[in-house]
């Protein structure tokens, strides 16, 4: 009988190094590959609060353990989030994937090393991957066919520019990232044009859904080959772009 391998497994489990808060993440789609069209089949990783439920994260402002001070993650008033612009809907993948956590279906990932060789991984489907120990990473990514990756965090968190984009919000985000040694990945309204050697996001809908993720490659940090910085203009829901927008016109 031969073993099946798992969809999913834990690849870290303990203190967030935003906060120390616990946290786990977890990588799925070892098995079936991801079935989000946009990024095509990653492996995808995810960054949640142990003990607390993605939707209780978010109405608490507890997900600041594993998104720091991202400005898309809105404000809590009286218990309930408000001007929330990340495109993640909490609800869905990572509130199943915190769940079927508790329900004990990821095993501990044993050699990171070897399971990850020669695969394509999301680094962050959601929450940063700053959270996360970068020996983590570097145990996921070191044989790595290839990575997808961002962080907000690039201010306190440098060596992650090998693996990871820095989200730049502003023109001034994107020179300070530069002078770290980061690329850049910036969401913009429809309004704003591109910044030099700034090129569209291929797998966006502003492009024509030209490629995928897994087949673009551009968002592997500086370990890509791609050496132009990424834009693209704010997408998912309708409340979520409204509420870029009104950030943008607030700042």
């Amino acid at each position: 009988m031969t073993n099946k391998r798992p969809n999913g497994i834990v690849i870290y489990r303990g203190p967030s190094q935003l906060d120390g808060a616990p946290i786990v993440a977890i990588a799925t789609g070892l098995a079936t590959g991801s079935s989000n069209a946009k990024t095509g089949a990653l492996v995808q990783t995810w960054i949640l609060r142990e003990d607390v439920s993605p939707t209780e994260a978010v109405n608490s402002g507890s997900d600041a353990s594993i998104c720091g001070d991202c400005p898309h993650r809105g404000t809590v008033v009286d218990g309930k989030n408000v001007g929330r612009s990340c495109y993640v809907t909490i609800f869905q993948a990572p509130l199943n994937v915190w769940k079927s956590y508790h329900r004990g279906i990821y095993a501990n990932g044993a050699d990171l090393t070897e399971t990850f060789k020669g695969r394509a991984v999301r680094v962050g489907s959601y929450g940063d991957p700053a959270a996360v120990p970068m020996a983590v990473w570097d145990a996921v990514l070191g044989e790595a066919d290839y990575w997808t990756g961002y962080t907000h965090a690039w201010r306190q968190f440098p060596e992650l520019s090998a693996y990871c984009m820095a989200s730049a919000d502003t023109a001034e985000d994107r020179w300070t990232a530069q002078a770290l040694g980061f690329r850049t990945f910036r969401v913009r309204a429809a309004s704003e044009p591109l910044l030099n050697r700034e090129v569209v996001c291929p797998a966006s809908e502003e492009a024509g859904r030209k490629t995928n993720c897994a087949a673009c490659r551009a968002c592997g940090g500086t370990s890509a080959k791609a050496k132009a910085d990424i834009a693209i203009v704010a997408h998912g829901a309708a409340s979520k772009v409204n509420a870029f927008n009104r950030e943008r016109a607030a700042a």
